[in-house]
This record gives structure tokens, sequence and C-alpha cells, in this order.
């Protein structure tokens, strides 16, 4: 079974011990900045996201005390009727089909690499995406 096409990373889980001094480091280096239409995530321990001025890379801060496995998930972003057809790819080539995450702004589908290395499909084009779905 061919892959469907991806539409590009829609963002990236970092995980790191001090929130505060990260939103300054990643503006510092790389000009990333708090997105403020997804701040509500940021609280209860969700993520931060930061984008870049263009809005075309996003950085989701997570904020842990210590160590992490890898938890680096790229998440690589879809419109609503490729989040569908990414479901039933991803049942074929893993057996089973992966669980539908309704974020409400989007929907994701997790899954895992044989090494244990987080991945996600996500679309922000949640209506379309759940109109599409496999039951």
């Amino acid at each position: 079974m061919d892959a469907p096409p991806l539409q590009g990373i829609d963002h990236v889980h970092v995980f790191v011990r001090d929130r505060a001094a990260a939103v300054r480091w990643y503006a510092d280096v790389l000009g990333l900045a708090p997105l403020p239409a997804f701040a509500h995530w940021a609280s209860g321990g969700g993520p931060l996201t930061l984008a870049d001025a263009g809005g075309t890379v996003h950085v989701a801060l997570f904020e842990s005390a210590g160590a992490q496995p890898n938890r680096s998930t790229v998440a690589l972003g879809v419109d609503g009727a490729a989040f569908a057809r990414w479901q039933r790819h991803l049942g074929a080539v893993l057996g089973r089909l992966p669980a539908v995450h309704d974020h409400g702004a989007a929907l994701s589908l997790y899954f895992d690499d044989p090494d244990g290395n987080p991945f996600e499909i996500t679309s922000f084009d949640a209506q379309a995406a759940r109109e599409a779905l496999v039951g």
C-alpha cells in the first residue's frame, strides 16, 4: 500500500526543565515566540506552542522536571481528507486503526516507530477530518 502524501511537519514536542527559560532561549536563538491562539493549551502541564514569524515552524514546549526517554514527537500536518486516508493507511500497515484524539481545534493520530520514537499525524482541518473518519 502506498503511503498518502505528507503536507509538512506541523510541530515538534520538546521537553524542557524550565519552560520560561526555554521560551527566552527559543526566542533568542531561533526567533520563535508563543502562539497566542494556542496559549490555553499550556495550562495543566500541556504544551506551550512557539512559532516563527511566518507561522511555518511550531515547537510545543512541555515542562518536565527530569530527563525523559525519547519523546521528541514528530507531528506531520495534513488536511482533513488526508487525515482519514492516514488513519486507514496506518491501520493497514500497523495492523490496527490508531486512536483518534480530538483536541477540539485539531485531530491527531499517535503511533511509534519500532524503536519507540513517537510520531503524530495531525489536522487542523478538524471538521473535514471528523466527517471523513473511519468508524
